[in-house]
């Protein structure tokens, strides 16, 4: 489904163009380079979309379940006050009753006024009332409100034989002998007919009964309040007449049309027989140039049925149908649209055929009335498609008539032409900002119903659905959503792509349809979507997603799943290597196993938990952090009945598997829905979680009380916000369930108090909360000691040795039984279960309800993420747009990447030893600097102090962005750059391993958190004490120094470290663009690989020894070099994680190890002023340099011949790499010359001859190979 982004040609150009040298050798492509920490989780807020009430469905949908037909022509005899012209119209039903007897004609017209009502809804009951009397009338309503219950009933009154209505709205019928006219009141026929009904009224005057209905329904509400406080309650149910509807023929003081070319029952031939009546009223308007009469005979003998769309009348009805319906759709409000055109059948059909009434009606001076009120449609731009179609039917019909032989009919292509309209809004709609909804979305639908463009509608559906949600909501209020329930049932192998895609859609914008789904086995569709292998991994993606939302928090959908098989099918794809797919089946398990008991045995007898475990270690992290959530929903218990030993065992087992990701993980993402999985550990094993706080709180305060130190993270063990068991001992005659070293509960909650020191604030925050959870529950235990003291313990769980005195914690929420935890739990005890439990499953669980979703009770969770809520709103968006090579971000891209490409040319051309002697930049900070470090492309230069950091443009001094740092996260060590070729980022660590990245935001604005973690275990953590002043070295000293033997400095040295335990002890990251890859180091053993892309830890780089990584480099492309505390510099090839080389000629810390890229040497330097310059062909010293000491800062220009050596004395020295000194910058130059501090770090820009210094005066410069001026 991918297509190679059209930038692809422009990159090979640009990298066969200039290349002639050794420029490719060492210049990596940025258009190979992968962006990090540029998905959506990494620039959007995790969270779910706010659920909203759709208006889509029809909120009171009634049937027409009952019809009455009332007919008062009093053949042979013209009502009083009507005075008819000769000739006038005489068709009644399309039956002249004059050409029969009067009882004949009356009872042929109610025969043929049913059998064209049985067109649209066959299955209605008729009831016919011929020339009826009041009590006829009354009688055949009330029957039929009797049957019809609470759905709508139809009255069709026809009053061509009666004078008009009455001022007051009353209709006329006859006496018994038809003598006299009798009026019926509409107050009367209300009551009768009750509510939901359906009014049409075919006579003069008929508006004049539409406003009494009003008056007369108020009237009976009026009534039925005065009622109701008369006598308190009310035993007849109250009638709504708001949902009744009303046709009516004309407006009052209006006539019905007596021309003797059109029937007399005109509206009723309109909405009865809408294509016949279209047709002739075609033809006497627009006289063709055929014999009218011939035509008025042909159209009488249109072939076909109407309900057969291969025919001639079936398609011109289907063609009517899709007019109509567009016309109403993009002209009525939505919800008048859904009262009136999305009702049932029959009442859809009469107000489809209204709108052909009105057209023509009011052709011949009447004003069709409606209520709900309609506005006038008969000028919608639709109408001619319609005429069109008919010249074009009538041409064909004449054709066919008079051919000698049969011929066949010749399709229309209105369908097919509206949806190359369709297509084209679609194609085009990119150039037009702000369009409305296509008009042709119910034509769409009308196609659905044939097999003949189906395939093409559904694939123009999809296009239209993928713009986004508004789209999908469009679709469900034009009304598709019943037919793309019916062709659930259809086997087409052709349609499953676009079926599986539209359902995500709908499921995405309105997740209500899940119901729809169960009560149509629809999620047998998509179970054989999914384990079809024929289908691609894109579409069985899909399939996932829709069977997730159909068990999402539905019983009936988790019981349906259930029993189709769903877990064993989903575990049969975890094997894809399409990662979206693996993501959506984990989140497909979890839902299902979400409160749901039986499914989790069935899991448990798929051992689907060990096939989800290879998943933790997943290259993506939404996956990862799916197969977390499933995970999660494996262990969460409803609290319904006791637990047995196999539960707890699976369920230990799991969260040791989680807990043992989290110091791999990077992601966030990952770590929040493993605290997720793992509060449900703690609800569950909650008194061994208590009893374990408890004794971590008397180990501490016998260790010293309150007062002593309590780490980040373990505030609840320090007293008052655990409650009353804040800073008390054990209570007397009560013992806590005894918690064996090592034992998973221990393991977990030192795990969770780790991650409640996360640099993370998301992720810290939840496991506080899982924390304080615990704290508050423990203080009940001393409200409880005494009571429980005098009751009885609970007996023990097989297998475990019951102490005399120890009496069990009481559990909050419910009460743990024979199956009950063992007082110890370990691992061992976790995997000897686990084996031992193969035969117990089938027992434990035909031991449990299918139905226990539904019958427990489940715990409230303590935190929550919407990460599953978050990554079905994908399904929801708009699809991205494919690359375009005329885009705006295209070109921004190209001209970034040329630009950063020129960069790199004119710093190799330009690369020489110069002299640093011209101050570009000068400014001061709040703290002093610790860390400087130059973008390569941009003019940016970010500086950090201990717990703030900024990015200054050193070209103009102004101030880009400022980050605060926590200082709970510990002091800023370390700055690196992330994605330096396009859309940098910042990487900041700190001195107890902490890393966090953020996007600076390129305004005064605060940058933002995009990741952070714990990328280095710094043991122990480092208490920041200020360093101490160091003294101005003599000459003797430094005589004396330099005469000294390695063994004198090697002691010396040591003494240092042991005197000073911060030398050292900062952690040090460094960006490996190649491969994405930040490696950082410091009070720890070796170095760590952390993969960006993935954000996971890729391993460690061992060390001998305990000394603390000091500097951190590239020795060559692939190799990496590592400065220790005690003067040693290791190398490691990137490629095996191998040790290549052990370099130990320093006396003191090491500085720099950093690579020359123009003379291919390695460069060291320590802190007592010593500089190495190896050959790295050989490893061996080519030049020592011996710099004045003491040094607090060495770097290495990458590009040119320089080393740059800051001192503690003010002072900074710069070499070349031959050892020669090229110049000094000292505390001044000249008279009045800029005054520097002591030097407290400095660095190269990448790419130009430039120095950024920053001094414990709390100032930073930059010099630059510049003349002075």
């Amino acid at each position: 489904m991918t297509e190679m982004p059209p930038y692809h040609a422009v990159k090979d150009e640009e990298k066969t163009s200039g290349q002639s040298d050794s420029d490719s050798s060492s210049d990596t492509d940025d258009w190979d380079l992968s962006q990090c920490f540029d998905k959506p989780q990494h620039l959007e807020p995790i969270k779910g979309a706010e659920r909203v009430e759709h208006s889509w469905r029809v909120k009171e949908k009634y049937k027409t379940h009952c019809v009455a037909l009332v007919l008062c022509l009093n053949v042979g005899v013209d009502p009083p006050d009507v005075v008819k012209t000769q000739p006038c119209a005489r068709l009644e039903c399309w039956i002249d009753p004059l050409s029969l007897s009067p009882s004949k004609a009356l009872e042929s017209i109610g025969h043929a006024l049913q059998s064209q009502y049985e067109r649209w809804q066959p299955r209605a009951r008729y009831k016919q009332s011929l020339d009826p009397t009041s009590e006829e009338v009354k009688k055949l309503c009330c029957s039929l409100r009797r049957n019809a219950k609470d759905e709508r009933v139809l009255f069709h009154y026809n009053g061509h034989g009666v004078p008009k209505p009455t001022a007051q709205g009353e209709i006329w019928v006859f006496n018994r002998t038809y003598t006299q006219y009798i009026p019926l009141s509409m107050y009367d026929l209300q009551t009768w007919m009750g509510a939901p009904s359906l009014y049409v009224y075919d006579c003069s005057n008929a508006g004049i009964i539409v406003d009494s209905f009003k008056l007369f329904a108020d009237q009976h509400e009026r009534e039925y309040e005065a009622q109701k406080n008369e006598e308190g309650t009310s035993s007849i149910p109250q009638v709504s007449y708001k949902n009744c509807i009303q046709l009516a023929a004309c407006a009052a003081g209006q006539s019905l049309p007596m021309n003797p070319e059109l029937p007399a029952d005109l509206f009723t031939a309109c909405l009865t027989t809408p294509v016949k009546t279209a047709m002739k009223w075609f033809v006497l308007r627009t006289r063709t140039r055929y014999a009218d009469r011939d035509l008025h005979d042909l159209i009488d003998k249109i072939p076909g049925q109407v309900t057969d769309r291969r025919t001639m009348l079936g398609e011109l009805n289907w063609i009517f149908t899709a007019i109509t319906d567009t016309i109403a759709w993009s002209s009525l409000p939505a919800d008048l649209f859904q009262q009136l055109f999305r009702a049932d059948l029959l009442t859809a059909s009469l107000c489809r055929n209204f709108l052909l009434a009105d057209r023509i009606m009011r052709s011949y001076n009447c004003t069709p009335v409606s209520s709900p009120a309609l506005p006038s449609l008969a000028a919608h731009p639709l109408w001619a498609a319609w005429e069109q179609t008919l010249d074009s039917a009538l041409a064909q019909l004449v054709t066919l008539s008079s051919a000698p032989h049969p011929l066949d009919y010749s399709h229309s292509p209105f369908f097919r032409d509206q949806l190359t309209a369709f297509q084209v809004w679609l194609d085009l709609g990119k150039w037009c900002g702000g369009r409305g909804v296509p008009e042709q979305l119910p034509m769409v639908l009308q196609v659905l119903l044939s097999t003949l463009h189906r395939v093409r509608a559904l694939q123009l559906l999809c296009r239209f659905l993928a713009l986004g949600a508004w789209a999908v909501r469009a679709m469900l209020a034009v009304g598709i959503f019943p037919y793309m329930l019916k062709l659930l049932q259809a086997s087409a192998p052709v349609l499953r792509a676009s079926m599986v895609y539209i359902w995500a859609r709908i499921i995405a914008v309105d997740p209500s349809c899940q119901a729809d789904l169960v009560n149509a086995k629809g999620h047998t569709y998509f179970l054989s979507v999914l384990q079809d292998p024929t289908v691609d991994s894109e579409h069985r993606t899909l399939a996932a997603y829709v069977l997730a939302g159909i068990v999402d928090g539905y019983p009936a959908g988790q019981e349906a799943a259930l029993q189709g098989s769903m877990i064993s099918i989903c575990l049969e794809q975890l094997g894809d290597r399409e990662p979206v797919l693996a993501q959506w089946i984990c989140i497909s398990l979890g839902r299902l196993w979400r409160g749901f008991e039986a499914a989790r045995w069935t899991g448990v007898r798929d051992l689907a938990h060990e096939k989800l475990f290879p998943l933790l270690e997943h290259s993506e992290p939404e996956v990862r952090a799916a197969c977390a959530f499933a995970l999660g929903s494996f262990v969460w218990w409803c609290g319904g009945a006791g637990r047995c030993e196999q539960a707890n065992a699976l369920d230990l087992q799991v969260g040791v598997q989680l807990a043992a990701r989290l110091p791999l993980d990077a992601s966030p993402l990952v770590r929040a829905e493993i605290l997720a999985a793992l509060q449900w550990l703690v609800l569950i094993f909650e008194q061994h979680f208590i009893a374990v706080y408890i004794q971590e709180r008397v180990r501490r305060n016998d260790r010293g009380g309150p007062s002593g130190r309590v780490e980040a993270g373990q505030e609840a063990l320090a007293g008052g916000g655990g409650g009353a068991a804040g800073g008390r001992s054990r209570p007397p005659h009560y013992s806590l369930p005894a918690i064996g070293f090592g034992s998973v509960p221990v393991r977990l909650f030192s795990t969770l108090c780790a991650m409640a020191r996360e640099p993370h604030p998301r992720v810290a925050q939840m496991a506080t909360d899982i924390l304080n959870y615990i704290s508050n529950q423990s203080a009940q235990v001393d409200s409880v000691a005494e009571p429980a003291r005098n009751s009885a313990s609970l007996p023990p769980s097989p297998g475990t040795r019951h102490h005399e005195h120890a009496r069990t914690l009481p559990g909050h929420g419910h009460r743990r039984g024979k199956s009950g935890l063992p007082h110890t739990i370990s691992e061992e005890s976790v995997a000897n279960r686990d084996r031992d439990s193969g035969g117990d499953r089938e027992r434990h669980k035909d031991s449990l309800s299918s139905n226990s979703s539904q019958t427990c009770t489940s715990k409230k969770a303590i935190v929550s993420t919407e990460f599953v809520e978050w990554a079905g709103g994908a399904f929801s968006r708009p699809e991205p747009a494919r690359p375009d090579c005329e885009s705006r971000e295209h070109h921004q891209r190209r001209w970034t990447l040329a630009r950063n490409r020129e960069l790199r040319r004119e710093a190799r051309a330009a690369c020489r030893v110069s002299r640093l002697e011209t101050q570009a930049f000068h400014s001061r900070c709040p703290l002093p600097p610790a860390v400087v470090l130059f973008h390569p492309y941009d003019q940016h230069l970010a500086v950090a102090s201990k717990d703030n950091f900024g990015i200054w443009d050193w070209g103009t001094a102004a101030k880009l962005c400022v980050g605060s740092w926590r200082p709970a996260w510990g002091r800023i060590s370390s700055l690196a750059y992330l994605n330096e070729h396009q859309h940098a980022l910042l990487a900041v660590a700190s001195h107890t391993g902490n890393l966090a990245v953020y996007r600076p935001s390129g305004s005064s604005t605060e940058p933002a958190l995009v990741s952070a973690w714990r990328a280095l275990d710094v043991s122990p953590p480092p208490q920041y004490t200020p360093p101490r002043a160091q003294p101005i070295y003599s000459i003797a000293q430094l005589v004396s120094d330099q005469f000294s033997s390695n063994e004198d400095k090697l002691a010396t040295n040591k003494n240092k470290q042991q005197a000073d335990p911060n030398l050292g002890g900062g952690t040090v990251v460094r960006w490996v663009a190649a491969r994405r890859w930040v490696a950082a180091g410091g009070r720890a053993r070796g170095v760590r690989l952390w993969d960006a892309r993935r954000e996971l830890r890729v391993g460690d780089l061992a060390a001998p020894g305990d000394a603390a990584l000091t500097a951190l480099g590239a020795a060559r492309p692939d190799v990496l070099a590592a400065g220790f505390q005690d003067g040693a510099v290791r190398l490691w090839d990137q490629r095996t994680l191998a040790p290549t080389h052990d370099l130990r000629r320093h006396a003191a810390p090491v500085l720099a190890a950093a690579h020359s890229l123009r003379a291919d040497l390695l460069v060291t330097g320590c802190a007592n002023g010593e500089i190495c310059i190896y050959d790295t062909r050989k490893m061996a010293v080519l030049e020592e340099i011996r710099a004045p000491g003491p040094l607090a800062a060495v770097d290495v220009h990458p590009l040119c011949d320089l080393v740059a050596c800051g001192s503690l004395n003010q002072c900074i020295s710069l070499y070349d790499l031959r050892g020669n000194a090229l110049n000094t910058i000292k505390f001044h130059e000249g008279f009045m010359g800029p005054r520097i501090g002591p030097v407290s770090c400095l660095a190269f820009h990448p790419l130009r001859c430039a120095m950024g210094v920053g001094s414990k005066d709390s100032t930073v410069s930059v010099y630059v190979a510049e003349s002075r001026r």
